[in-house]
């Protein structure tokens, strides 16, 4: 006997019953005895063992309760862990937006966009022309930029979005060699293309359209394609080749 109860694993009941007991209390009711017993059952608990039953169901309740308190622990520890990481996501935020840099012409945060490209280097060289003005305030400053009186000079309105970052790398507008005027949007874009095949593709990168012009055009009125004037019944007629005589010891080879 164990903690209350017999185990009888391996064994067989034997179970008796009086006729009297069984008509007085029918077959469901406390008439049956089990041998190594000394009192009177119901069938199910005279062949089967309820103190037994009882120690499972004590042992199942204190495992239940005993779980309950651990699952607990664990929402607990999982809500404390969660509260944590909101702190550290909090602070760190706040950080980032402390350093998040404002913009010199109108006051308003940089968006992170805007933050990243005014950061963004190239061998340790900033590619941003404006780094300290937000998108609105560089595009107001790179289409205001009044160009030089001359003979280009013309009403500039405002840059497109792609042409403000075609002109990124190139923040001073070039000037012509020849007039000193400012270069168009247009021809600025011409002669400062980038990539393996620049070269060759603009022949006076640095004078603007018209004085690039009037300079194709001395040079087509000084140097004229004389080839073009003349007829073809002014072409000489080509000289027949001489053939090598026959005979000789050159004739005696080839045969």
């Amino acid at each position: 006997m164990r903690e209350g109860y017999h185990s009888y694993d391996g064994k067989i009941p034997i179970i008796a019953v009086g006729l009297r007991n069984l008509r007085a209390y029918g077959p469901e009711g406390p008439v049956f005895l089990r041998f190594g017993r000394d009192r009177l059952q119901p069938l199910l608990d005279a062949i089967g063992n309820p103190r037994l039953e009882a120690v499972y169901a004590r042992e199942a309740e204190a495992a239940r309760v005993h779980q309950e308190k651990y699952q607990a622990q664990l929402r607990e520890a999982a809500r404390e862990q969660a509260a944590k990481r909101a702190a550290e996501a909090a602070r760190e935020a706040a950080q980032r937006e402390a350093r998040r840099p404002s913009c010199a012409g109108c006051g308003n945060r940089f968006t992170d966009e805007r933050w990243e490209a005014a950061e963004e280097t190239d061998w340790g060289r900033l590619v941003d022309t404006h780094p300290h003005l937000c998108d609105d305030c560089k595009a107001v400053t790179v289409a205001s930029a009044a160009p030089t009186p001359g003979r280009q000079e013309e009403h500039q309105e405002p840059l497109p979005e792609w042409a403000r970052q075609e002109f990124m790398r190139f923040p001073r507008r070039p000037r012509c060699t020849e007039c000193k005027a400012a270069f168009t949007d247009e021809r600025w874009k011409a002669v400062e293309r980038t990539g393996w095949d620049h070269l060759g593709q603009e022949q006076h990168p640095t004078l603007c359209e018209t004085c690039a012009q009037e300079d194709d055009d001395s040079i087509d009125n000084a140097w004229p394609d004389s080839r073009a004037h003349v007829s073809t019944e002014e072409r000489p007629e080509p000289s027949p080749v001489p053939r090598p005589k026959s005979g000789g010891w050159f004739s005696r080879l080839r045969s």
